[in-house]
């Protein structure tokens, strides 16, 4: 399944590239993520820990960098997993583009998902709408991370590597669904252009 989602962040392209090059600290970001152990050049190992509703879901795994293009601030991430209690497995492809924007950055991020187990019995629309929620928490933490860093502060004081909260990622992704269906079913049809 193929999500993407942009985030803005108001330091400007090369700080934010910096802080890039630190995988650890950008996996932090992620609620839930804390990789470890740095087992090679570009290649990282650690756990995800993510509850939804009643699931909760510990995954041991590993990330490793493909590709870092330093002239068009692009990184390629291939990460897998697999459920501590042998219940499913999730492997994912991410891409993250930086492009300027004012003085700031926007980030624009692309995950290639595959999850199998108790986590694929959900459906595609729930693990969508879990990812988003998980891409907007990451957003915040992320700019909090970097204003940490530009106030010469420790980041790792600013937001730890905390596990994703079962009740707030239902309930915001149980909204999200929600809304899809309320657009799905009460905005007027609008016809599409046949472009002749």
């Amino acid at each position: 399944m193929l999500i993407t989602n942009q985030v803005e962040v108001s330091q400007p392209i090369d700080s934010v590239w910096k802080f890039f090059g630190d995988i650890p600290q950008v996996a932090a970001c992620l609620p839930g993520t804390n990789l470890t152990d740095q087992v090679g050049d570009d290649r990282f190992e650690g756990d995800v820990t993510i509850k939804a509703g009643p699931v909760k879901l510990e995954f041991a795994g590993s990330a490793e960098i493909r590709e870092r293009n330093d002239s068009t601030k692009t990184i390629t991430v291939d990460a897998s997993g697999a459920d501590r209690k042998g219940r499913g497995q999730a492997q994912l492809a991410l891409t993250a583009a930086l492009v300027p924007l004012g003085g700031g950055t926007r980030v624009d991020v692309s995950l290639d998902l595959t999850i199998s187990g108790a986590a694929a019995q959900y459906g595609r629309g729930l693990v969508a709408d879990v990812t988003a929620v998980l891409l907007d928490d990451f957003a915040v933490n992320m700019q909090s991370r970097l204003n940490a860093i530009a106030k010469g502060l420790d980041p790792n004081s600013v937001s730890g590597a905390q596990s994703a909260s079962g009740l707030a990622i239902a309930t915001r992704a149980a909204r999200m669904a929600l809304l899809r269906v309320f657009r799905r079913f009460f905005m007027p049809y609008q016809p599409q252009p046949t472009g002749r």
